[in-house]
């Protein structure tokens, strides 16, 4: 009896011998087959095991006829031999795989077609010509590379095929591919010049053109699904190709190595930038650090285009030498107070401007811009531009002029710091028009405005008074349209960011409401109400009870000005009070009571106890304060019916007190009038605004019962339905009844201070 171990070495010896024998020949034959094949599995009625898969590459075969036999294989591989006639394929009609690569194959599908046949390679033959495949219906895979085929056809039924590669043949035109089903296409070495009938791929995922001799990429807007496109090795030149592939949003990887685009200024962040959806560019990973770069680049967000232009400005300004602008000297407490008019051009907002300043000539000045552009029939130069040459401008920016510039139709406009200040040493508030980018750039300075949006809300209309005014070419109107959207989605996006929005399509119905926004904003309606209220016995709306003596005028004459409106509206018994809302910063800045705006020196005193360590710093509760409550009429002035506790009340006080408000609303601290004849006594009101005033005057530090009831509509928690309003115009404003104005504090330390923020 044979060894098992010795059998087996017999029947490899003998395989051998078999192998090397076909390799002469090229006969197949069914010993050879039958040492080949593998994969058993049931077929038929499944009471059968038969081998349904066969594998013989590199055995040189040319004649397979005996596989006629072998009927129910499954799974054919013939890779590189030298077969030439594929007929014995027709007796296989279970067939469903075949490889016959690397043949010397000519004839196009030359047996007749299995049912079930799905994937055939027959890459690397000697194929010319295709025929119709309606029959094969099943096919799904097509590999026909390295062959010679010259066009695409019959194809037309194969309502399954997924998958074709056609690279390395002599196509020249793209044609007979029309609905079908391909998700991976590979047109890879022919001699494409152009993208066509590629239109109704819908299903298309992968494309390969490369190595073709392409120079558009027009052809391939339909493909909403395709997600890898390789053009390495062709002719393509410029960037703006891209753009017929812009929208597709699935397309996440790119290739175009070694096309003359390559070649161009900032290649790779132009394509970064027409393409942001894209994760792989030129077989190298886009970054999202890359995505950004290319959007700040070529189409940067207006804050970022702002940021920019204030860091410019700031740095020509530090390189000039250094002026102290003693009118608009910024201020935590009482900044320099300005209005801006913002809305699409044309929309009448430099207008009304103009009648805001006319109408309110006590309050407001307007402030004049400068631009390059020409003048607009009825503009005057000084009056509603500075007219000026770009030459000029440019010099302006170097010498560190503007605080803010912008272009806008192909012209410059800038805001200079002399235009504020010219208005501000008139002791007059600011009012200015500008467009949505002067807007980000403001927000950017020293200069806490009030930005009221006027915007159109019928475009039509809009339009329509556009071409009235006969100033605009069609391109500019519809740029000046679509620009309506901008500000409708900044007001939408960014809550807060403009102080009260006013539709403006008709002028004269606009302006009465701008100019009632304004008189709430300037605290004028409580004021006009006043003398009624107070001739009414215990009027409820001054806060004092009938038999309680009212506070104090503020200190200064002169009714018609801002300053005294805004002083008595400071009076916590008045109810212009009511209008001041604290800064919109919550966590932060808690709103300010009466008691503390009385209580300065308690302030100082826990200031300087907390830097030496006595007590807890004053920052360390802004997070616990306890709300406070209104005492009531019974309760007096008893200390312990207002606060629970009186130490925490004080740090409390103290840490909202040092609280640096926002470009929101505020509660500032007003700045009497230097109209009196005392400069000293001026001086001392400004140092402590409410030291003057007997209805507010607040105890010595040491004792802790409060200056006066606080009143519950008072004490309200940030954002509260309160109205914003403009900060105090600063004090020596020119009027012919009044005096010289003394020199404020401010003018007589302007040595310790300069502007650092423009």
């Amino acid at each position: 009896m044979i060894a098992p171990q010795v059998k087996q070495v017999i029947l490899q010896e003998r395989s051998v011998e078999v192998k090397q024998q076909h390799k002469k020949t090229g006969v197949l034959t069914a010993e050879l087959v039958s040492s080949r094949v593998n994969q058993l599995r049931r077929v038929g009625t499944g009471l059968q095991h038969l081998y349904y898969q066969l594998s013989l590459p590199n055995h040189n075969l040319s004649d397979i006829s005996v596989l006629s036999n072998f009927v129910h294989l499954q799974k054919l591989e013939l890779p590189h031999n030298k077969i030439q006639d594929l007929s014995c394929l027709s007796h296989m009609p279970y067939l469903v795989v075949l490889d016959a690569s690397h043949n010397q194959i000519s004839n196009f599908f030359g047996f007749q077609p299995p049912k079930n046949l799905k994937e055939v390679n027959f890459s690397h033959n000697r194929m010319t010509a295709m025929k119709d495949l309606s029959a094969y219906s099943s096919l799904s895979k097509l590999d026909l590379d390295h062959n010679s085929f010259s066009e695409v056809s019959g194809l037309e039924k194969c309502c399954r095929l997924a998958h074709l590669s056609l690279a390395c043949n002599k196509i020249s035109r793209i044609h007979g591919l029309d609905n079908l089903p391909l998700s991976h296409l590979c047109l890879r070495g022919n001699r494409l010049e152009r993208i066509e009938g590629l239109e109704n791929l819908k299903s298309l995922q992968v494309l390969d053109l490369s190595l073709n001799s392409l120079s558009s990429l027009s052809g391939l807007q339909n493909l909403h699904l395709l997600g890898s496109l390789d053009l390495e090795k062709n002719l393509i030149c410029e960037i703006q190709e891209c753009k017929h592939i812009h929208d597709l949003l699935l397309l996440r990887d790119l290739n175009l190595l070694h096309n003359p685009v390559q070649e161009q200024r900032d290649y790779r962040l132009s394509v970064v930038y027409l393409l942001q959806h894209l994760t792989l560019l030129d077989q190298e990973e886009v970054t999202a650090r890359e995505k950004v770069a290319s959007v700040n680049k070529y189409d940067p967000p207006m804050d970022v285009v702002a940021a920019r232009e204030h860091m410019t400005h700031l740095l020509y300004q530090l390189m000039q030498p250094q002026l102290l602008y003693d009118s608009t000297l910024p201020s935590a407490d009482s900044p320099y107070p300005m209005l801006v008019l913002t809305g699409p051009q044309g929309c009448g907002k430099r207008e009304l401007a103009h009648r805001l300043c006319q109408d309110f000539n006590e309050y407001f000045g307007y402030g004049i811009c400068h631009t390059t552009r020409e003048p607009y029939f009825g503009e005057e130069n000084g009056k509603d531009y500075h007219f000026v040459t770009e030459e000029d401008f440019q010099t302006m920016i170097h010498m560190g002029k503007f605080m803010q510039t912008l272009q806008y139709g192909g012209h410059s406009f800038g805001l200079s710091r002399d235009a504020i200040e010219d208005v501000a040493r008139e002791g007059l508030a600011c009012c200015l028009h500008v467009e949505l980018e002067g807007v980000f750039s403001l927000k950017n300075s020293s200069f806490e405005p009030r930005y009221i949006l006027l915007i159109p809300t019928r475009e039509d209309k809009y339009r329509g008074h556009l071409r009235g005014r006969g100033l605009y070419t069609p391109e500019q109107i519809d740029m000046a349209a679509s620009r309506l959207e901008l500000y409708r989605n900044t007001n939408r996006q960014r809550p807060g960011f403009f102080d009260e929005v006013i539709p403006c399509d008709d002028w004269e119905e606009t302006y009465p409401t701008l100019r009632q926004r304004v008189k709430e904003y300037l605290v004028m309606e409580e004021q006009e109400e006043e003398p009624n209220n107070m001739a009414l016995p215990g009027n409820i709306s001054t806060g004092h009870k009938r038999d309680e003596k009212p506070a104090s005028p503020p200190v200064g004459s002169g009714s018609g000005t801002l300053s005294s409106h805004l002083a008595s509206a400071l009076d916590p018994s008045d109810p212009a009070h009511r209008n001041y809302i604290a800064k919109i910063q919550a966590e932060l800045a808690p709103q300010k009571s009466a008691a503390e705006l009385a209580s300065i020196r308690r302030r100082e005193q826990l200031v300087r106890e907390a830097i030496v360590g006595k007590s807890p710093g004053v920052y360390s509760q802004l997070f616990k304060s306890s709300p406070l409550t209104a005492p009531s009429p019974e309760q007096g002035h008893d200390p312990g019916a207002h606060f629970c506790d009186d130490h925490s009340l004080d740090e409390t006080r103290a840490s909202s007190s040092l609280s640096v408000p926002s470009s929101a609303g505020a509660l500032f601290v007003p700045v009497a009038p230097l109209e009196t004849a005392d400069p000293g006594q001026a001086s001392k009101t400004l140092e402590d605004p409410l030291a003057s005033d007997p209805a507010t005057d607040a105890p010595h530090p040491d004792t802790d019962q409060p200056a006066e009831d606080v009143s519950p509509s008072s004490v309200r928690r940030p954002g509260s339905n309160v109205k914003p309003i403009l900060p105090p115009i600063p004090t020596g404003r020119k009027t012919p009844a009044a005096p010289s104005p003394a020199p404020s504090p401010r003018a007589v330390g302007k040595g310790r201070h300069a502007n650092k923020k423009q």
